[in-house]
Parts: structure tokens; C-alpha cells; sequence
């Protein structure tokens, strides 16, 4: 099983390219389920993920190629409309083929999804939706069926923000009969990216990027083409890559607004943080002051970008309380830092990190999941010695060659196969 090796110690420095978003391209891969034909999606990174995505529309019937950055899909009308376990076992967001599938042809059957065990993160939002959208739903044998003649348009009230609660319902309510309004609506860019090529598809969404969006659904959508937009949590894992080294690094090809929250936050604690159209730049110090972070739905602060900042924090003059109101188990990269020698106590919700400069040692450590993988890559950028992390197939379902990125930023970074 491959391993990623940092020896740490060296300065970043340059400039790199963010690719795009993974968290974006995977309900948009979905959509294409929606209509028969060549969807056209440019700007889709190669990821672990994407690959399982193209595994299960394979399944249904949707095959998939590769042209460069560009993945090139024909869909037609499956023989069965099964989501199987074997395939969505690898992938939450595979609960994303439920709302395409039961809108287009009346019935969905989905094994009930895997991913990173950061929470229990329950579909239950994704079911009550389709409920409330005129589905009659069962489960039995670790499946969801639903079932419907047709989808008709209701109100639908998120008791609480759930992004893929809400990029499900976008795409069931589109070919549902009737208006659709979804109130607490998730405003995340990446709702707002797949609301566009649905409305590129022929979708008559208003509303996107909002806390209440509307849908009038439509008889039929037909395919079209579609730029992923840039990853906005990759893009902020290489500026704090930049940071924890007390390096420059300019990272291109990104959206400096969908980071603000971080990017305040690191001003807060001392970095200068120059923007561009489609570009961040971060001017390390020696002397940065800890600063406390709460993750909070979109504008703010990402609970994708919680321990890569954590990390960060380890490193701070003072102390930082970081709170995680996303999922209740996103901590357990706490005690892989601790191995590396950081000041850390964790809590429930809440972890108090004590930052000592220069005091992490390399050691082998393990990825309990996609973010964490990174934390503990950030880590080893500023310990000494050799960080062996390992279970990094948690990185590869979410980062492009991360590894050969910081290693043309300047890192002492390899993969060990």
C-alpha cells in the first residue's frame, strides 16, 4: 500500500495550480443522468472518487471517457436503476445518483453509502426530500428504494443545512411537475456550480448560492458542456502549506472569495495575504499568533479545511480553541499530531491546541481520513525529520498528485509505493 514520505524543514516557495473541485464535480457527474446523450465536463481533476463516480454511471449505463482535464459522458437509459454496494461502499456522495435517477425514470435502488468515517453524516434529509417530492420510499438489505410515476414540485425546509440534501433535491426537483422552493438551502459553491449546468441542461433554477432557491420543474433537460469550478479546499491547503513553512506561495486558478473566511482568519493571525482576479499569495512570518477557528456552513470557515488549520495552529505563539459544529467525529487526526509531538487537547466538539514552534518530530503516523491525510502532510512540511504517512489512499480521493505539487513548491516529498 503506497505511503507518503516528508522530510521537513524547507521553505515553499512559487507558484502552483489548483485543479478542480472534486466536491463540485461529483453531483454534476450525477446530473448527467438526467438526460440522454454527450455531457461535456472540463476542469475535472484525477481523483479516486471521480473514478468510483465513473464506475457507478458505468453501471447505469453512462459510459465515460477521458480527454485530458476533460471527461467526455454518453448516457442512456440503464437496464436496471440499481446503485450497487460494491461501488457505492467507496463513496458517499453516491446518495447523489438517488434524486437523478428516481426524477428520470421513476425508481432508485441505492446501497446505503461509505466514505470517510468523520460522522454518521445519516441520509435522512435525502429521503424525507424525496418524500416531500411524492416518492414512496422503503429499506430493506442496506438499500433505499424509491419510487415514484412522477415527482411533483413541494416546499422542502432543510431542518438543518445539508449541502448534498440540497444538490439532490436540485436535481429531482428539475424534472419534477410543479415549483419547488427549498428553504435553508446550502449556499455552498458547489451548489451554486451545479445549479448552473442544470440550468445549462435547460433547468429553471433561481435562487442558487442562497439560503432559499427555486426550482420550475421542466418535462425534459438535454446535455450540454460545463467547467468544474477550481477546489476551493485544495487551494486552501496549499496556501496553508505556504504558511505553516513560513514560505511564499502563490496559488493560481482558484476563487479568492470562497476562501475568505480562511484567508481573515490567517490575517487575523499574522500572514499577509495578497488577491488577484484568480489568484492568493501568501507571505509567511516567523512569528504568527494563534487564532480560534468554528466550522460553519458556507461563507463560513470549512469544515474541509478544520485540521489542515489545525495543523497550522501547532505551530502558533498561544493558544487556539478550534470548534467543529460539522460532524461530531472530525478529530481524529488530534492524536496522529500528538504523535508527531503537538500540544493538543481534544474534546467532543472541541480541541485546545497549544502551539510550540519547531516542536513536531517525525514519525510514522496514519490517515484516518481525506483532510486529515493532508493535515498530517502539512505537519511533516515543518518536522524534523521523516514523516511516514500512511493509508493515503484517504489523499488520493481528493487531492491531485498533492505530493508532486509541494514538491515543485520546494517540499521534500515522495511516494513510497
Amino acid at each position: 500500500m503506497d505511503s507518503i514520505i516528508v522530510r521537513g524543514g524547507h521553505r515553499l516557495s512559487g507558484t502552483v495550480a489548483t485543479s478542480g473541485s472534486k466536491n463540485a464535480a461529483l453531483p454534476i457527474l450525477f446530473a448527467s443522468l438526467l438526460a440522454d446523450g454527450e455531457h461535456r465536463f472540463d476542469n475535472v481533476p484525477y481523483l479516486r472518487d471521480i473514478d468510483s463516480t465513473q464506475q457507478l454511471l458505468a453501471s447505469l449505463g453512462a459510459e465515460s471517457r477521458r480527454e485530458g482535464d476533460t471527461l467526455v459522458v454518453n448516457t442512456r437509459a440503464p437496464g436496471a436503476h440499481v446503485a450497487d454496494y460494491e461501488t457505492v461502499r467507496k463513496m458517499r456522495a453516491s446518495i447523489l445518483c438517488l434524486g437523478p435517477l428516481l426524477a428520470r425514470y421513476g425508481e432508485a435502488r441505492v446501497s446505503l453509502p461509505g466514505g470517510c468515517a468523520i460522522g454518521s453524516r445519516p441520509i435522512d434529509l435525502h429521503i424525507e426530500t424525496m418524500r416531500r417530492l411524492g416518492a414512496e420510499i422503503t429499506s430493506d438489505g442496506g438499500y433505499v428504494t424509491a419510487r415514484a410515476q412522477r415527482l411533483h414540485g413541494a416546499n422542502i425546509l432543510f431542518e438543518k443545512v445539508t449541502v448534498g440534501g440540497t444538490e439532490n433535491a436540485l436535481m429531482a426537483a428539475s424534472l419534477a411537475h410543479g415549483t419547488t422552493v427549498i428553504e435553508n438551502a446550502a449556499k455552498e459553491p458547489e451548489v451554486v456550480d451545479l445549479a448552473r449546468y442544470l440550468q445549462a441542461m435547460g433547468a429553471k433554477i433561481s435562487g442558487a448560492g442562497t439560503s432559499v432557491i427555486t426550482i420550475e420543474g421542466v418535462d425534459s433537460l438535454q446535455p450540454a458542456s460545463h467547467r468544474v469550478v477550481p477546489d476551493r479546499i485544495e487551494a486552501g491547503t496549499l496556501l496553508l502549506a505556504g504558511a505553516i513553512t513560513g514560505g511564499q506561495v502563490t496559488v493560481e486558478n482558484c476563487i479568492p472569495v470562497h476562501l475568505q473566511a480562511m484567508i481573515d482568519k490567517m490575517r487575523d493571525a499574522g500572514f499577509r495575504i495578497d488577491t488577484g482576479e484568480t489568484s492568493i499569495t501568501v507571505q509567511g512570518n516567523d512569528g504568527w499568533k494563534a487564532v480560534d477557528i468554528a466550522t460553519a456552513p458556507y461563507p463560513g470557515f470549512p469544515t474541509d479545511l478544520q485540521a489542515q488549520f489545525m495543523a497550522l495552529m501547532t505551530q502558533a505563539k498561544g493558544t487556539a480553541v478550534v470548534t467543529e459544529h460539522i460532524f461530531e467525529n472530525r478529530f481524529m487526526h488530534v492524536q496522529e499530531l500528538v504523535r508527531l509531538g503537538a500540544d493538543i487537547t481534544p474534546m467532543t466538539q472541541v480541541a485546545v491546541v497549544r502551539g510550540k514552534r519547531g516542536k513536531l518530530d517525525g514519525a510514522p503516523v496514519m490517515a484516518t481520513d481525506l483532510r486529515a491525510s493532508a493535515c498530517l502532510v502539512l505537519a511533516g512540511l515543518v518536522a524534523d525529520g521523516e514523516t511516514h504517512i500512511s493509508r493515503i489512499y484517504h489523499l488520493d480521493r481528493g487531492y491531485e498528485h498533492l505530493e508532486r505539487k509541494l514538491a515543485g513548491l520546494g517540499a521534500d516529498i515522495e511516494r513510497a509505493h
